[in-house]
């Protein structure tokens, strides 16, 4: 039930849309992130990833995203020992919120849902394969080794894209460019609040 605050990236996230392109994904919710930084609109595709979005939102209607922080940055320079490298950023509720966690979800694999690691994509962070609570990613470029049968993680199960990002993009690679201690964001991005949109 406790969140773990150490899972590495590569176990992260994954970002993406649906079976469909990037402006045509299933998803009837969407979500505003507002960071230090700017703010992050977020379609979240209830229909092709239903469980993971399912997870997802019920860390945004009980504001455990609120006062979190985006902790780490993966770039092209900052993964040296990893010969698969990915460009993504990774965001965790606030710690005070950890008791208010909720059991890990099934993996709910890209082959299933039709979802893949585009640019932009969202993406629950994991260890095992069904070991997700709350942790998130957001893609910068396409991610492939993110998918089923990708390399990123040894096990070759990929990551739960659940959806993808309408508007922000920038505030996602003014995240990523900020500072760090390896990829460890100094100091981390403060999420003000994480609430469906209306929009």
């Amino acid at each position: 039930m406790r969140l773990n605050w150490t899972r590495a990236i590569a176990l992260t996230v994954v970002c993406c849309t649906g079976s469909a392109s990037a402006g045509q994904v299933s998803s009837n919710v969407t979500v505003l992130v507002v960071t230090d930084l700017g703010d992050i609109t977020v379609a979240i595709d209830t229909e092709h990833a239903p469980h993971t979005a399912a997870n997802f939102l019920r860390y945004v209607d009980a504001d455990a995203y609120d006062g979190g922080q985006f902790h780490r940055t993966v770039t092209m320079q900052n993964q040296p020992n990893n010969d698969v490298r990915i460009e993504v950023i990774q965001a965790s509720v606030n710690r005070g919120r950890s008791e208010d966690s909720f059991d890990p979800i099934q993996l709910e694999r890209t082959p299933v849902t039709g979802l893949r690691h585009i640019d932009g994509a969202i993406s629950m962070a994991r260890g095992g394969p069904d070991t997700a609570t709350s942790s998130f990613f957001f893609c910068i470029g396409n991610q492939p080794s993110l998918d089923f049968g990708g390399d990123r993680n040894p096990d070759g199960q990929g990551f739960a894209a659940f959806g993808h990002v309408v508007s922000g993009a920038e505030v996602i690679r003014q995240i990523q460019m900020q500072p760090a201690d390896g990829q460890r964001l100094e100091p981390p991005i403060r999420i003000v609040s994480v609430a469906r949109s209306s929009n």
